[in-house]
């Protein structure tokens, strides 16, 4: 075999193994994060967990579902802490809102509660967060989403942000559902033109 020969049949294996590896990579990131969006459509926000238990996505069988859901529900924490919190127990599943996490929601949202509505599109500064109705929402993923097994960290973009905030899940198995383990994405955001002395 000469050596252009040997050069040709190296460099055809090499080919040969990196397309192998890349359809193994291919197949064994199937349902793991890319970078897909999906978006959600709601005619109205859930007010209590009867509300809530009615929109079809309240299945929670996708984790974008939960996470649409759970900037949903946050939406009422302002005119109905309770009922917020009792939404909040069912999108968590197994687990429940802890006094922590009822202190942290408290104090993210306290006097800032255009935070939420900012995550819907329409929602800008400029219009103190006022979202477009029927009110939508875009959840994402990354290649980095379902790194560990059965738990997830999706994204929301918010009017008042540059980058997307998180939302970390767990999925329980045997029921096929995901729930919301933290909600990462409560941050200060720029505040509205009408409250901003500087704008």
């Amino acid at each position: 075999m000469g050596l252009l020969d040997l050069f040709m049949k190296t460099a055809g294996e090499t080919l040969k193994n990196g397309i192998t590896k890349e359809a193994d990579r291919a197949v064994a990131t199937t349902g793991k994060g890319e970078n897909r969006t999906e978006s959600f459509t709601f005619t109205a926000l859930p007010n209590d967990l009867a509300e809530l238990k009615a929109i079809p996505e309240a299945s929670l069988d996708t984790p974008f579902k939960t996470v649409a859901l759970t900037i949903a529900v946050l939406c009422a924490y302002e005119k109905n802490p309770e009922g917020c919190m009792e939404m909040l127990d069912f999108l968590k599943g197994p687990a429940e809102v802890s006094t922590y996490e009822k202190g942290f929601i408290k104090e993210r949202l306290s006097g800032k509660y255009y935070k939420t509505f900012s995550f819907f599109e329409g929602a800008t500064p400029e219009n103190g967060y006022k979202p477009n109705e029927p009110y939508v929402i875009k959840v994402s993923e990354n290649p980095y989403s379902f790194d560990e097994e059965n738990w997830a960290t999706l994204y929301v973009k918010s009017g008042g942000a540059d980058n997307p905030r998180p939302v970390k899940l767990r999925k329980k198995p045997s029921a096929g559902q995901w729930f919301v383990n933290d909600i990462q994405c409560l941050a200060d955001i720029r505040v509205p033109v009408a409250e901003d002395p500087w704008a």
